[in-house]
């Protein structure tokens, strides 16, 4: 190895460490603020009660039953729909077409559009010509469109890592098209497409404008997905923003959001190496 190349390589080392370090201080910064201004007012009452006082009392229970919700109509919406797109444009669309071109473009604006402008239209769409007012179904409809651009996009490059040679292998010996995909491109890139759906999970957690416009206000615990909810994000921005002497429950809110947020990630994990040990899979 030249000089050249070692110096570029431990420039490139010291520059990446460095970033982590600033990254790793920033986070725990945040980290120890939260649970230090939460901590104390975590209880099995807070999981358990609704809120009361405008969120000034009382716990999250129906906070979290909406969010729950919410992101479980995502998922089932945006996981068929979201793999299935990857799959076509990946794997039947030539990647050298116009057409392959112009679905890339659209990804590409759909996935750096402001989350408040999905809020309006989910707002316009959903709510008012479909008819389902503010409502967790409005609120998780929307959040699905909203995650399908960095979806499919995750799972469109996750199948681009998996070799032409593998794909070409097994029509030499006699598996069809969708037999490959299904028996060999889609267990391959399963690292990937979970990881993918984590992103995606959080994204869809962390969300508040979409959410402000469709799911609505309303702090009692849904009855149906017809109900009104509150997501835990946008019961955070409303204590933290209209609610004078609610900072507690909003560190305390914080907290349980980290929690699921992690809960979901390390459940996927699992999933995947369950999956990867069943489909015998070589990492």
């Amino acid at each position: 190895m030249s000089i050249s190349k070692l110096n570029l390589k431990l420039h490139n080392y010291m520059l990446c460490s460095a970033a982590f370090i600033v990254c790793l201080i920033m986070f725990s910064h945040m980290a120890v603020s939260i649970v230090a201004g939460g901590v104390e007012h975590l209880s099995l009452g807070f999981l358990s009660e609704v809120p009361q006082m405008g969120g000034r009392e009382g716990g999250i229970f129906s906070i979290i039953v909406s969010t729950l919700l919410i992101l479980f109509i995502c998922v089932v919406v945006a996981l068929p729909i979201g793999l299935g797109a990857s799959i076509l444009i990946s794997e039947y669309i030539n990647k050298s077409s116009k057409l392959s071109k112009f679905l890339y473009f659209v990804l590409d604006i759909l996935a750096s559009t402001p989350s408040i402008v999905f809020g309006l239209m989910g707002n316009q769409f959903f709510c008012v010509q479909l008819g389902m007012g503010f409502s967790v179904l409005s609120g998780g409809l929307t959040l699905a469109l909203m995650v399908l651009p960095l979806f499919i996009t995750g799972c469109i490059e996750s199948f681009k890592d998996v070799e032409d040679r593998i794909r070409y292998s097994a029509c030499a010996l006699g598996l069809s098209k969708l037999g490959s995909i299904k028996k060999l491109v889609i267990p391959m890139a399963s690292k990937g497409i979970f990881l993918t759906i984590m992103l995606s999970i959080c994204r869809a957690l962390a969300e508040t404008a979409a959410l402000l416009y469709t799911a609505g206000y309303v702090t009692r615990t849904p009855e149906s997905v017809m109900d009104s909810g509150r997501s835990i994000s946008v019961h955070i921005f409303d204590l933290s923003m209209n609610v004078s002497g609610a900072d507690h429950n909003v560190y305390a809110s914080a907290i349980v959001l980290i929690a699921i947020v992690m809960s979901f990630n390390f459940i996927l994990y699992m999933l995947q190496r369950l999956y990867i040990k069943m489909e015998g899979i070589m990492q």
